[in-house]
């Protein structure tokens, strides 16, 4: 008899080892599929690097499913102290590149230094503000933080608390 109780123990323990171990796995397996994606991850913060880009030139990158307009000014274009980004003693407009009326996306003209909006003909000049057309509210200023030479869209910087007022 004391055989077969110390068989039984035996048995209750090693399943309930077991099943400890199993619901240590099941437990790390919820917690993973609760943690977001790393594709949604990586689209919360953008680090762009703007030593590289030339004077006048514009470049575009996607940031949230959203496109950013990043335009490096010459000096010729207009200035706007409430609008520019200064890095490294140049000066660049950041904008959110969907036109603030219905959403369709804007073009760059070099010749007259303007985004134009095919939709409705609305009209932007350099920094973003809207000058001409249905587009009720300039473009919008996405969230980004300075880091030397480079943008990092995603994280609220001084720079970005000074261009939308909450500095």
């Amino acid at each position: 008899m004391a055989v077969e109780q110390g068989r039984r123990d035996f048995l209750g323990m090693a399943f309930g080892g077991v099943a400890a171990v199993g619901g240590i796995f099941a437990l790390g397996a919820m917690k993973k599929s609760w943690d977001p994606l790393p594709s949604v991850q990586a689209a919360g913060f953008t680090t762009v690097d703007l030593s590289p880009m030339e004077v006048g030139e514009l470049r575009t990158i996607e940031w949230r499913k959203k496109p950013i307009f990043i335009l490096r000014k010459d000096p010729k274009m207009q200035k706007n102290p409430n609008r520019d980004v200064v890095v490294d003693n140049s000066e660049f407009t950041v904008v959110i590149g969907l036109c603030t009326h219905l959403g369709c996306i804007p073009s760059w003209k070099p010749s007259t230094q303007e985004f134009i909006c095919a939709c409705h003909g609305g009209v932007f000049d350099a920094s973003g503000v809207n000058t001409f057309g249905p587009p009720p509210r300039p473009l919008d200023i996405p969230p980004f933080k300075i880091e030397g030479t480079k943008l990092v869209l995603g994280e609220e910087g001084p720079e970005y608390a000074k261009l939308v007022g909450k500095a």
